[in-house]
C-alpha cells in the first residue's frame, strides 16, 4: 500500500521488497551473528553453482556484483603490470559506470564507445577497432541487457565476436538483469563458459534486482576455474555477511516469491508501455526492470517536476538526450506514475 513517502523509480531497486522467507532467514540467523558465516557462504556457493550448471570452483562471491566487477579490472591491471603490458578498459557509452569508476580510480585508461544512433545498441565494431588499435590487454565491459537502455545485444553477433577474439582481449558480461529477459534468442555468457567457448569470459550476476536484496550486498561472478582462482586473489577476505548469505539462500528457494517478482515487473512494464504508446512517446524494447523512454521537453525539468509530484525518476544519461530511465516499481506505484505523466501531457509538459 502506498504511503506519503517518495515513490522511488530511479535506482533500479525492486520495490516489491525482500521475500518474507528472506526476512525470516535473517531473523533466524541473529543468534549466530557472532560467528563467521563460513558455512552459509559455502552453502550459497554450492547453490549458485548448481543453478548455473558449473562447479563450485567457478563461482566467486562478491559484496554485490560491483565487487566482482572491481576484481576483474584489478586482476587484469595486475596481470598487465607483471607482464610489462599496457591495459585499457573499453566500455559502451552510456552504460553502468562501475567498471569505468574502478578503472579510473587506479589510473587505468577507459575508452568510451558511443552507442549506435537511433537504436542505441552496443557498437561492437567500433569497440573492436579501439582494441585493435591498442598494443596491450583490453577488457570489454558489456552490460547485457544494457543499463540505461534495457536492450540486449544480438546473441549470435556477440558470441561470434567473443569467439574470434585474440588472447589479450577479455570480456566482462554484466548480466544483472538477465532474469527479466523475455527474448528467446538471448543466451547467457554462462552457457559459453560451460561450453569452454573462451577462457577470457567472466559473467557477473547480482541478487539486487529480481531477488530484491540490494541492501544485502550479494553478487557473484562465473568464470573458468583458472580465471576464478585469479579473481579470488583480489576478493576482500570474508566479504560475505551472514544476513546476505542466508537471505540469498532463502530467496533462491522461494519459487513463489521469484515468480511474483517477475510477474510484477512484467505487469508494470505492460502498464507503462501502453501509456507511452497512448502518449506517442518512444521507448526502447525493455528486457530489464526499467524502461528507457522519450520525453518531449527538457529532461531535467521533467525530473524536477516528477519529484515535486512525489516521484523520483532516473537521471539523464549523456550523451543521449531526450530520454529518461524509469525503474519499474510495483503496479500500484506505476499507476500513480501514469496518472502524473498523463497530467503532464495535459499541461503540455511532455
Amino acid at each position: 500500500m502506498l504511503t506519503n513517502n517518495l515513490i522511488e523509480l530511479n535506482s533500479n531497486e525492486n520495490s516489491l521488497g525482500m521475500a518474507e522467507s528472506a526476512k525470516q532467514a535473517v531473523i533466524d540467523s541473529l543468534d549466530i551473528g557472532f560467528r563467521y558465516p563460513d558455512d552459509q557462504r559455502a552453502a550459497l556457493i554450492s547453490r549458485i553453482s548448481d543453478i548455473n550448471g558449473v562447479t563450485e570452483s567457478q563461482i566467486s562471491l562478491g559484496c554485490g556484483s560491483s565487487e566482482n566487477i572491481r576484481t576483474v579490472v584489478q586482476m587484469l591491471q595486475n596481470t598487465a603490470l607483471r607482464e610489462g603490458k599496457k591495459f585499457q578498459v573499453v566500455v559502451p557509452h552510456p552504460t553502468f559506470a562501475y567498471a569505468e569508476l574502478y578503472a579510473t580510480s587506479i589510473d587505468v585508461p577507459v575508452l568510451k564507445v558511443p552507442l549506435t544512433p537511433e537504436s542505441y545498441s552496443l557498437d561492437l565494431q567500433n569497440m573492436q577497432k579501439v582494441a585493435d588499435d591498442f598494443d596491450g590487454i583490453s577488457l570489454f565491459y558489456l552490460c547485457n541487457p544494457n543499463n540505461p537502455t534495457a536492450t540486449i545485444t544480438d546473441t549470435n553477433t556477440l558470441k561470434e565476436w567473443v569467439g574470434a577474439a585474440p588472447d589479450n582481449h577479455y570480456f566482462l558480461l554484466d548480466e544483472a538483469y538477465s532474469e527479466y529477459v523475455t527474448d528467446s534468442n538471448f543466451e547467457s555468457g554462462v552457457t559459453w563458459i560451460r561450453e569452454e567457448y573462451s577462457e577470457n569470459i567472466v559473467v557477473a550476476r547480482t541478487f539486487s534486482k529480481l531477488c530484491a536484496l540490494a541492501g544485502m550486498r550479494v553478487g557473484y561472478a562465473v568464470a573458468s576455474p583458472q580465471m576464478t582462482a585469479k579473481l579470488e586473489a583480489f576478493i576482500s577476505i570474508d566479504n560475505t555477511n551472514l544476513s546476505g548469505a542466508v537471505a540469498a539462500m532463502a530467496t533462491l528457494g522461494d519459487d513463489e516469491f521469484l515468480a511474483l517478482s517477475l510477474r510484477n515487473a512484467n505487469q508494470s512494464r505492460q502498464m507503462v508501455e501502453q501509456t507511452l504508446d497512448e502518449l506517442g512517446l518512444r521507448y526502447l524494447p525493455s528486457q530489464a526492470s526499467f524502461i528507457f523512454h522519450e520525453i518531449k521537453g527538457d529532461v531535467q525539468t521533467y525530473i524536477d517536476r516528477m519529484r515535486e509530484h512525489g516521484i523520483a525518476v532516473g537521471r539523464e544519461f549523456a550523451p543521449i538526450s531526450g530520454f529518461n530511465r524509469l525503474t519499474l516499481g510495483r503496479p500500484d506505484e506505476m499507476a500513480v506514475f501514469i496518472e502524473v505523466l498523463k497530467s503532464f501531457r495535459e499541461k503540455g509538459w511532455v
